[in-house]
Order: structure tokens, then sequence, then C-alpha cells
């Protein structure tokens, strides 16, 4: 008989998970230095899983360890933002491209389900949440788990700098007619609509923000 072993997380993997959700929510925010002891303190562990959780996050690019400054979670230039978005564009274009191919009834119906849902959403950390479903649920339909997880870290390094821009209502907005391209596309099962919509997508995101930086 074949047998499983089931992957339990550690104690140095859940306090990543509390220090990545402090960053992806806000609460450490790009340019903070993180005060160990007090982030330690506040999570009841020693020092030594904060250590851990921090080498994770240094590795994923969500924070780095300067020597004699310490850990500062990082910033990105509108150089590294357009980067960042490039490279997502290429991997959740063809995520969508599979995923769309692959689409069955029911994702289908939870996609227009999610994207009725963000139209009435107006809290901030909620909308993200949505918006972040409705995504995983057409690029986790590809069948490919590394091409998700790859797409998920350079959503995590982007999510605390553009959060900061779904406040504004023309924001909100395009995302939702740009989602209504997509999800045209996942409907009728049209992976190459739906990669060329996805990309579209992030580029406007991209051109948003940095409008508003002035650039």
């Amino acid at each position: 008989m074949m047998t499983f072993e089931i992957e339990l997380k550690t104690r140095d993997d859940l306090v990543a998970d509390k220090i990545r959700e402090a960053i992806l929510r806000g609460a450490l925010k790009p340019g903070e230095k993180i005060d160990e002891i007090r982030l330690a303190d506040r999570l009841e562990v020693s020092r030594t899983p904060v250590r851990a959780a921090l080498r994770t996050l240094v590795a994923e690019g969500l924070v780095t360890n300067y020597p004699h400054k310490g850990t500062i979670v990082n910033e990105l230039s509108p150089e590294g933002l357009e980067e960042i978005y490039m490279i997502r564009g290429l991997l959740e274009g063809k995520a969508a491209a599979l995923g769309a191919a692959a689409m069955d009834d029911d994702r289908i119906e939870e996609l227009f389900s999610i994207q009725e849902r963000l139209k009435s959403t107006v809290d901030a950390d909620g909308w993200l949440e949505l918006n972040a479903r409705l995504h995983h649920t057409i690029y986790v339909a590809a069948g490919s788990p590394r091409l998700v997880s790859m797409i998920r870290n350079m959503r995590n390094i982007a999510a605390p700098f553009i959060r900061q821009y779904i406040a504004s209502q023309g924001y909100r907005e395009n995302a939702l007619l740009e989602h209504e391209r997509i999800l045209s596309a996942c409907e009728k099962r049209a992976g190459d609509r739906a990669q060329q919509a996805t990309e579209e997508h992030l580029k406007s995101v991209v051109k948003t923000i940095k409008q508003q930086l002035g650039g």
C-alpha cells in the first residue's frame, strides 16, 4: 500500500505566515525596519523563529537584511514595479491561457460570483482578497502548481506597494471592466483571448500607478 506523508507547517513557517500577512496587509509598511524583539513579543515566540522566518521572507523578496541596519520591508521604485509587472505579465498571461482552455462550468460560476462580490466591496482588505481569489481561480485551473507558486510570489512582492492605489474608484472601475474581458474569454474557453486580456490588465494597472506617481 502506498502511503503519503502530510507536510505539517513548522513553527518557523507559521511565524513567516504571520509576518508575511502583516506586510501584505500594510501593518508593516515598505521601508519600515522590523523590530525583531517587539515582533517576537507580539507573536509570543523567541527571536530564533522570527529570524528564521525573516530569512524565508528575504528569499521571497519581501524584506532585505542590511548589515548594521537590520531587516527592512522592501520598497519598489517605479522601475522595479515595472519589472515585476513585466514578469507577472509573462507568468500570468500563460497561466490564464492554460486555465481558460481547461475551465469547467463550476469554476466559471465561481469566477462570476467573485466578480459580483468585488463590485460591492469597499473594504481594501476584502477587495484585495477577492481580487486575488478571482485570478487564482483562473490560474489554478492551468494545472501547474509551480507556475501558480511563482505567480503568488510575484503578486506578494507587488501587493504592499499597490495597496494604497486600490482606494481609487477609478482604479477599481477599470479593474472590473478588465476582469469582464478576462472572464468572457474564460467562459468561451478562449486561451489566447484570456492571455491577451490578462496581459493588458496588468499593463493597465502598472500604467495607472506610474501616472499617480507622476512617472
